[in-house]
């Protein structure tokens, strides 16, 4: 156990989508939540809060001495950043914690309105290691997220490299892909997962195509959708890697399942400072499958284990596992129980294939050989009987799995602790009295959680005492009754000179009035500092751009293509290999076709990769493309002699303040983020040097950038590169969807999966309003074109900026010679004119 913690430094932060869940999450001990208001947050299906009602919310976690941490976690667009600046100034009036925080434009903005608002970054900031903490350190953030695939090895060493606050999500829904890295709801529907808007792609079933022939999975169809997040029993080793705040998920989950989860993990992080032992037990792990599960795991905590992060058979939410059937009759179904059971409770038939109407319904009778039997039953077999209009028996068949959805009886118990009019607790108020007959008595009172002291004086001079003078029992009894109010009575002092009097009715004005005062000082919002900005003050502005000089780049990910792509006359080449190792070869081909050339990053950067960034640099390549800030910090560092930086679209730069922040650190250009449609690219281009802005024109989009790594799951038996047999060297996969698009999955040098959308992307029609905005550089991307398709793309998109033809007629002839066609993206949800 660590001896340099206090209780009170470790925090529990639980999630809060409506008034309901706040009060649950205070009433089963958190120390800080967080919510959203109706906008700027990465829950946009949640109630969420109004943010008129800022000031009720802060005053009421104040008072409880919870702290209030506002959701700012989405990326912010070029027209939304005076609504934005609205948002924060009501935060700092209100007294807001913090704010947490994914656009580091956002961020900039926020420094440039108050220098000591609190600031966290979110886990969508995409915060992996050491180097990606550094980073952001000159704008002074209170703390970070971490990434939910770091494990504890990793959270120990950023820990003492850094020795900044950490967040680590806890317990909670697992995404697939590395948040603020999924373009998926983006590509398919519009619905960006950077604005709160995911559409749960990853919870959908797929098949999987290994070198082109489809692999039998049996009732494996759900190969993205991970388990849940269940660390209970890891929180002593948490505590002792070195984390702050312990993050619960679920701003769209019940207020039922906020109490359970609070008051499980504030259980083990109580015993952990207390010096017990604290084993989650089997009705703790089933209590917390109860409230909501689709079967829980370590996450990436424990470290990698391609075998254990993804069941494969269901993607939602089943609950407690009861058994199987064993029988069905005429009217109940027999079951071989391995959990408890009761009646009221709702149940589920499991039958394999969660795609189809599932029979379930609640639990009327419970029997053995005919026999009703009250109460609950444990283990063994029982004859379950449902409501006749619940079930229909025909569709249950021997074999199927059951499920506890649903225990009213546990949500009854949960309710009952936050459903109450009574203080959900109280805190001890220390009182010093001083008396003198002829003068007032003065009572001072101290808040010993805040430390903050009124001092309150009687409006009468105290008097001798004929009877039944003042004394510890009577003051204790009089100023101790603080029921109702959040206080109560901690040590007494009395300096009493003589035997003296007041009436009791000045000893209840004194007690109300000191409660009161010391409650207004409890729930006064916290003071910063505030400016008033003009948040388009350091807007600039590029001149048209000649299509004839643009300069054009072929993103290339095989040497094939990058032999192609040298013949052409392109003025740039990117390399984004799956093997780092075969970067020296790709920039002396680039050499021999006298084509600069830049060597991408890793999406991701983990403790212990430095080496990648180090073997990049050897390559000695003309630039390097940053695809996450912790190359962007280790490069800052660096400052590799005659190498070039620029930022990739993986950075999000979705406005004007996080593009100078980025230039403003060392890149020569940035990409835009590939959340921006047309016209929010042209806000974006309008308010910055668009000659120093990258805009991919033709990719495949990168919908799915995930640790899990569906080769190593499904093709092997090994947990991880360790002991996977390197299937991803000998197979191609790719998941094929609901519609028959076949995705392909490329493993990265980390041996991270990206799922790239099976359908090429062409701006092409949007070349001319680009241009018109001063943008001079533009990106074709490639993924498994020969050498000839290569050329031949290149070759139109050259066409198309010097005028030669138009973006229609690329997007024809691509949309023509594509077995698959092209899509317009995320850049045709605008109302800008094709041209």
């Amino acid at each position: 156990m660590r001896t340099d913690l206090r209780r009170e430094d470790i925090e529990l932060l639980a999630p809060a989508g409506n008034w309901e869940a706040m009060r649950a999450a205070v009433a089963n001990g958190a120390n800080a939540v967080y919510f959203g208001v109706e906008k700027f947050n990465a829950r946009a299906r949640a109630h969420n809060f109004l943010m008129a009602e800022l000031p009720d919310i802060m005053e009421f976690l104040h008072m409880y001495g919870v702290k209030g941490f506002l959701t700012f976690n989405i990326l912010v667009f070029e027209n939304e950043l005076e609504d934005a600046k609205e948002l924060i100034d009501a935060c700092i009036d209100a007294g807001v914690d913090a704010v947490i925080v994914q656009d580091l434009g956002l961020v900039r903005m926020i420094r440039e309105i108050s220098p000591d608002f609190p600031i966290h970054g979110s886990t969508q900031m995409t915060i992996t290691s050491s180097e990606a903490v550094e980073f952001t350190k000159p704008y002074d953030m209170e703390r970070v997220v971490l990434g939910r695939e770091n494990s504890l090895k990793h959270i120990q060493k950023i820990a003492a490299d850094t020795k900044s606050e950490l967040e680590v999500f806890v317990h909670g829904a697992l995404c697939v892909s590395y948040s603020g890295q999924c373009l998926t709801s983006e590509m398919w529907g519009g619905r960006s997962a950077n604005r709160g808007e995911c559409a749960q792609a990853c919870r959908l079933p797929y098949d999987m195509i290994v070198d082109n022939e489809l692999k039998d999975m049996g009732n494996i169809a759900y190969v993205l959708s991970p388990k849940d997040l269940a660390a209970l029993e890891l929180v002593p080793e948490l505590i002792e890697a070195g984390v702050t705040s312990f993050k619960i998920e679920g701003r769209l989950k019940s207020a039922e399942y906020v109490a359970n989860v609070v008051s499980k993990y504030s259980r083990a992080i109580d015993a952990y400072f207390a010096g017990e032992a604290y084993d989650p037990n089997v009705i703790d792990i089933a209590e917390l499958e109860q409230s909501f599960s689709r079967g829980f795991t370590h996450g990436f905590l424990s470290g990698t284990n391609h075998q254990e992060l993804v069941d494969g058979t269901f993607p939602k939410k089943r609950g407690v596992f009861l058994g199987h059937v064993k029988k069905v009759f005429r009217d109940a179904i027999l079951i071989d129980l391995q959990a408890p059971l009761k009646r009221g409770d709702g149940i589920v038939f499991d039958a394999g294939d969660p795609t189809q109407d599932e029979e379930g319904g609640r639990v009327y009778d419970l029997r053995i050989k005919g026999q009703k039997i009250e109460g609950k039953v444990e283990a063994g077999m029982y004859e379950i009987v449902m409501g006749r209009n619940d079930v229909n028996l025909g569709r249950i068949n021997v074999g199927d799995k059951v499920w506890r959805t649903s225990d009213p009886e546990l949500d009854r118990r949960l309710r009952k602790t936050f459903d109450t009019e009574k203080p959900y607790r109280t805190f001890p108020v220390n009182v010093s009295v001083h008396g003198t007959i002829g003068q007032p008595l003065v009572t001072i009172w101290t808040d010993v959680k805040t430390e903050q002291t009124v001092t309150i004086k009687s409006d009468k001079a105290a008097e001798a005492a004929l009877k039944r003078p003042l004394s510890d029992e009577v003051l204790r009894d009089q100023l101790g009754r603080l029921g109702g109010t959040v206080y109560h009575l901690g040590e007494l002092t009395l300096d009493l000179e003589g035997e003296i009097i007041v009436p009791m009715s000045e000893l209840n004005r004194m007690r109300r009035e000191a409660s009161e005062q010391l409650l207004a000082l409890r729930i006064a919002p916290r003071q910063y500092q505030k400016r008033d900005v003009d948040v388009y003050e350091d807007t600039l502005a590029a001149e048209p751009a000649d299509g004839s000089t643009a300069n054009l780049i072929a993103l290339c990910r095989s040497l094939e293509q990058i032999e192609a792509a040298g013949k052409t006359d392109v003025d740039y080449i990117y390399a984004d290999f799956e093997f780092v190792r075969d970067y020296p070869k790709a920039v002396e081909l680039a050499r021999q076709a006298g084509k600069k050339i830049a060597l991408a990053t890793p999406r991701i950067l983990m403790p212990g990769e430095r080496g990648i960034l180090l073997n990049i640099i050897k390559a000695k390549p003309d630039g390097i493309l940053i695809r996450n800030t912790g190359a962007a910090y280790f490069f800052e560092q660096e400052r590799p002699e005659g190498i070039e930086l620029i930022g990739d679209f993986s950075l999000n730069i979705a406005n004007h303040k996080a593009a100078n922040l980025f230039l403003e650190r060392g890149l020569k250009r940035v990409t835009a983020s590939y959340d921006l449609n047309t016209e929010q690219m042209v806000d974006l281009l309008s308010q910055s040097d668009a000659s120093k802005i990258e805009v991919v024109i033709h990719q495949h989009m990168p919908m799915f950038h995930t640790e899990h790594c569906v080769y190593a799951t499904f093709l092997s038996e090994g947990n991880d590169y360790t002991n996977c047999g390197q299937v991803c060297e000998q197979h191609r996969v790719s998941l094929r969807d609901r519609v028959d698009f076949e995705h392909p999955v490329r493993v990265d040098t980390g041996c991270r999966n990206t799922v790239y959308n099976a359908v090429d992307q062409s701006g092409a029609e949007f070349l001319s309003e680009f241009l018109q905005y001063g943008v001079c550089t533009y990106r074709v991307e490639f993924l498994e074109e020969d050498g000839g398709r290569v050329q031949e793309v290149l070759k139109l998109y050259r066409q198309a900026l010097q005028n030669e033809v138009t973006g229609t007629h690329v997007w024809r002839t691509l949309n023509a010679t594509n077995q698959l066609g092209v899509t317009r993206g995320q850049l045709n949800k605008t109302g800008v004119t094709r041209g």
